[in-house]
């Protein structure tokens, strides 16, 4: 006969991790897209993961409006991006920049940088609470391994991120590579490469790699 240690070992021992009653999908929202909300340029609260990132080909970047270096040009190359996918935008694939200065960058600031640079549908520029896209900004990556540099927001670099959330494929590149070959990068993670990209390229990325701001 067991003792009651050696039972509580047994059904210790017969329990299964969490990774195994969790689908992968479901493990990379819970590890990178936290449960916040935060405002778009409309004045509209929109939930992270359901209604920006959930079923979507997505790009993923970090700004201030009054940014005048690398936002700049970034936002500018993003537009002629936008322009290359053509009727894909607002459609299945959005962008979604975050601001790194909520303390100033208001709705209708955002909004008047939108109009201001032609974002057209299926771009939204996001504000919140300094706490919760500071929260976004460590989980989707947008960090630097200095500690020191990592807190000073002159220092991002325009990297953007992007990915198919239901397919699990997720990348990353300079938000200032020219707007042909970003858009192709893009749509190397469509949906089983039906608009010429090659999703396969894409499947030894790194889910969600840690990259600079």
């Amino acid at each position: 006969m067991s003792t009651p240690n050696e039972r509580e070992s047994e059904r210790v021992g017969h329990r299964s991790p969490p990774w195994a009653t969790t689908s992968a999908r479901q493990q990379i929202r819970q590890r990178y897209f936290p449960a916040l909300e935060l405002t778009n340029q409309a004045g509209r609260r929109v939930r992270l993961y359901e209604d920006l990132i959930r079923d979507k080909i997505v790009v993923l970047n970090f700004f201030y409006a009054t940014c005048q270096g690398i936002c700049v040009p970034l936002t500018s190359n993003l537009v002629k991006v936008q322009a290359e996918l053509g009727a894909r935008m607002g459609k299945d694939i959005f962008f979604c920049s975050f601001t790194l200065k909520p303390e100033l960058d208001s709705p209708r600031v955002l909004g008047d940088c939108a109009r201001r640079f032609g974002a057209g549908p299926g771009w939204q520029f996001l504000t919140g609470s300094a706490r919760d896209l500071e929260r976004c900004r460590q989980r989707l990556g947008f960090t630097d391994p200095d500690p020191t540099r990592d807190t000073n927001k002159l220092n991002h670099t325009g990297m953007v991120r992007f990915g198919n959330e239901p397919l699990m494929l997720w990348s990353a590149c300079p938000g200032l590579s020219a707007p042909e070959s970003l858009a192709h990068s893009i749509l190397s993670v469509d949906w089983h490469g039906r608009h010429g990209g090659n999703p396969m390229s894409a499947r030894g990325a790194s889910r969600a790699t840690t990259g600079d701001r």
